[in-house]
């Protein structure tokens, strides 16, 4: 998996709740991916504050703050660390959002059917 994929990865577990959910399920069906505890760190990395300086651009810096925003619906957060906690990850020391993965990243479409996402 290339430094982009891992990131784009990231950014959906922490941000699309149907990839966390999916890969949830595979670990709690045995299926655990190679490197999923850094893939799971590194998205609740994008879960922290946001950075005051490093990162790739304003646009990108404010995509994250609406993700960040968006997902407290669905209490993505939690979900994070609850599946850390399952499987034994340590908790983060880090408190900021490191500025190089603060990145203009889009998101597959999230809805309920994909009549609707065409709309």
């Amino acid at each position: 998996m290339t430094a982009r994929e891992r990131l784009q990865t990231s950014y959906e577990l922490a941000f699309y709740p149907p990839r966390l959910n999916a890969t949830w399920q595979r670990i709690k069906n045995g299926e655990e991916e190679e490197g999923i505890r850094e893939l799971l760190d590194t998205a609740l990395l994008l879960h922290q504050a946001l950075p005051e300086s490093g990162f790739a651009s304003q646009r990108a810096l404010q995509r994250l703050a609406v993700y960040q925003a968006k997902s407290r619906a669905f209490g993505m957060v939690a979900f994070l660390r609850n599946i850390r906690t399952e499987l034994g990850c340590p908790d983060l020391k880090q408190h900021v959002v490191p500025g190089n993965l603060v990145r203009d990243i889009g998101l597959p479409p999230f809805c309920r059917s994909r009549r609707s996402c065409s709309a």
